[in-house]
């Protein structure tokens, strides 16, 4: 009884395989791209919702600093973070445009800002998250 395998049989095993995988990844990879996206923009609206609801219920102007590293909540005119998490670059997602502060009053509108639109991007996936005054948050593929 003879053990293992041939060469030529290894040789097709290994190029079945390759071929398999030249077919797959580029899929899985717009899959990732597609859901970092996703989660990215996610995180922006959820730290927005974060931020209006804090100013309504410390009954005080916060403000919400966006940048592609930081997501940060702090009190206007003060460097006290009250909140924290990474921005889209953690996720190795891309967002357009320069730092942008939304200011909160403590009954949740937005100050001195009608709307702002964030764009993320990662290889061919793309959101962009459109936020108006009145505190709707609205995620578009």
């Amino acid at each position: 009884m003879r053990r293992g395998a041939t060469l030529p049989e290894l040789s097709l095993t290994m190029v079945l395989i390759g071929l398999m995988l030249a077919i797959a990844l580029p899929r899985l990879r717009a899959f990732a791209d597609g859901m970092a996206v996703e989660r990215a923009a996610r995180e922006l609206a959820a730290a927005h919702r974060r931020a209006r609801m804090a100013a309504v219920l410390q009954g005080r102007v916060l403000e919400l600093t966006v940048n592609a590293n930081d997501l940060d909540v702090r009190p206007r005119g003060d460097s006290t973070r009250l909140w924290h998490a990474d921005g889209p670059a953690a996720g190795g997602v891309t967002l357009a445009g320069p730092q942008r502060t939304l200011s909160f009053s403590p009954v949740g509108m937005s100050l001195g800002l009608s709307n702002a639109t964030f764009l993320l991007t990662r290889g061919t996936a793309t959101r962009s998250v459109v936020v108006s005054r009145l505190g709707r948050v609205r995620i578009l593929p």
